[in-house]
């Protein structure tokens, strides 16, 4: 089980609960700047005080792991592997493993080597989550701890080299939607840390599950401090952000993710990794050179 999330037993019975319906396997398809999930015109970008002029973005295949691989083995990855872009756990009081790779010298020298690079920051997680986590939100301080743990992953970011203009994703844990107090709460929180991320110039993404916390957010955007990209989890084995897309013409052009499946252990250029796979049409980081 990897630590940086709950299992993949307690993500599909989580699912389930929410009313997920899981489709069959498509081929990967990239989500066009005109297109979207239902049709019809794109929605409005969010209102934000930073421009989505010319952002860097990649479309394809991407994985995530829990702790960063090192430049070897990325590099073995990169030369025989499906995959043009990973996940990095930038920070958040709810990482769940060491990050000894993760330094501004590794993201320069893995992105020189071709590699796009999605920082995530795992940051407080929802009051009525169960199981024990470092840092929960509560209702009294969603606001102010959200802007502190966004001003906290603008710095992680910035110090690893990932420079303004570039995208950083929250991930949210899946909760119960249902529940409107916790959800209000996360919803207050997720503004105010995309609130913190912009004023430094910072684009925003927001990982979560359709079953909640994306759903959740979707309801509330396009709108003021909502995300800029939404990276969705639902495990239907689908590498397409546009085959089942559960958002209608929410976040078009270029700023949708999906990961569709979790724990799969796979070996590329004789090195073996466990990932998560995802589909991957939306904003990166972007690297000093």
């Amino acid at each position: 089980m990897p630590k940086h999330r709950i299992s993949k037993k307690h993500r599909t019975l989580a699912m389930a609960a929410g009313g997920v319906l899981l489709l069959g396997a498509g081929a990967l398809t990239a989500q066009a700047s005109s297109s979207s999930g239902t049709g019809g015109a794109a929605a409005p970008a969010p209102a934000r005080s930073v421009s989505l002029s010319k952002p860097a973005t990649f479309t394809g295949r991407a994985f995530d792991t829990c702790t960063a691989p090192t430049l070897a083995q990325m590099k073995a990855w990169k030369t025989a592997s499906p995959y043009g872009a990973a996940a990095v756990y930038i920070g958040g009081k709810n990482r769940g493993c060491a990050q000894p790779q993760l330094t501004a010298s590794w993201t320069k020298s893995v992105s020189a080597a071709g590699w796009k690079l999605i920082p995530l920051y795992v940051g407080a997680q929802p009051p009525c989550k169960s199981g024990s986590n470092p840092e929960k939100m509560t209702a009294a301080n969603a606001a102010s701890l959200g802007a502190t743990d966004g001003a906290d992953a603008a710095a992680k970011a910035s110090a690893l080299g990932m420079r303004p203009g570039g995208a950083v994703y929250l991930d949210m844990e899946g909760f119960d939607k249902t529940n409107t107090s916790c959800k209000q709460t996360v919803l207050s929180y997720t503004r105010a840390w995309n609130k913190a991320l912009h004023a430094k110039a910072y684009r925003t993404g927001f990982y979560g599950f359709v079953s909640s916390s994306a759903t959740a957010v979707a309801a509330e955007s396009p709108g003021t401090d909502m995300p800029d990209a939404i990276w969705y989890a639902a495990y239907d084995d689908t590498a397409s952000t546009t085959t089942g897309y559960p958002f209608g013409t929410k976040w078009a052009g270029h700023r949708r993710g999906h990961q569709y499946a979790v724990e799969k252990k796979e070996t590329y250029g004789g090195v073996t990794l466990t990932v998560d796979h995802n589909a991957w049409d939306s904003l990166v980081a972007v690297v000093a050179k």
